[in-house]
């Protein structure tokens, strides 16, 4: 080959483009907030995950946060349900890590129910896992009827039928005193919540979680008043990843890095 040649060989291949590493298969997530919270409580994880190019939609539920002036006796379990199941199909989303925190697993898992073929994983973080016997969000007596502690409750209920986080909890119940600051932040946004959907009891066509890859995540770090095993004991048997993290009930608050990168490592 004559010198002219090599050279443009040579300038060709300095200009050719150099193969980029492999990019991180991008994921759709689908964040669903507890009790009395709205889709904001995930703003700091969803910025996490966005930051690794997942896509994440995190809404909130009827009733509360941004959306508690449609709160109404009427709101119940399966306007939350529809709630998720509607992000879904208008944002056309498939292959969902549907992600349940707290009472929310109720409504979640209607919505897996009728989901089933556009869900790729569901993950109840600190979070109720419905099942035979349990299919509220509320414990109830072996006949099905109301315990004696929650009627205690109703009897607080705003209007009739909001539940208030401050005539039944402490604020440790959800962060811990080393940090004020957020305290402060669930002082000014906490709402009431529609009781209804924490007492409808969840009707499933299809299985639920059943068949599904599932992921159970314990916040093993939650000091004051941790979540009973008759939450999530459902993730002791076969079928279950089960994760022990050591953050709070409210991760994604105190700890969003460490949520985040568990989310974002699941398969």
């Amino acid at each position: 080959m004559k010198r002219r040649d090599l050279l443009k060989a040579g300038a060709a291949a300095a200009l050719a483009p150099v193969p980029a590493a492999a990019a991180p298969r991008s994921k759709t997530y689908v964040l669903v907030h507890g009790t009395w919270l709205g889709g904001w409580i995930w703003a700091d994880v969803a910025d996490r995950l966005r930051a690794r190019g997942h896509r994440v939609f995190a809404p909130t539920l009827t009733g509360v946060g941004e959306r508690r002036h449609l709160a109404h006796p009427g709101v119940g379990l399966d306007t939350h349900v529809a709630d998720i199941v509607n992000v879904v199909e208008w944002e056309e989303l498939d292959d969902v890590i549907l992600v349940a925190h707290s009472f929310s697993g109720v409504a979640a898992t209607g919505a897996v129910d009728r989901l089933r073929d556009r869900i790729r994983r569901v993950v109840f973080f600190d979070a109720v896992i419905p099942r035979p016997g349990r299919m509220t969000a509320v414990e109830t007596e072996p006949d099905g009827s109301e315990t004696e502690r929650f009627r205690a409750r109703r009897a607080k209920f705003i209007d009739g039928y909001l539940m208030d986080f401050w005539a039944d909890y402490p604020i440790q119940m959800l962060i811990p005193d080393s940090r004020p600051d957020l305290q402060a932040k669930l002082r000014r946004r906490l709402t009431p919540h529609p009781a209804k959907a924490w007492t409808d009891v969840l009707v499933l066509q299809n299985g639920g979680w059943e068949g599904l890859p599932r992921t159970c995540i314990r916040a093993v770090g939650q000091t004051f008043a941790p979540s009973s095993d008759k939450m999530w004991s459902p993730a002791r048997e076969p079928g279950w990843q089960l994760v022990e993290l050591p953050v709070t009930r409210m991760a994604m608050l105190t700890e969003p890095d460490v949520l985040a990168r568990c989310l974002a490592d699941l398969a």
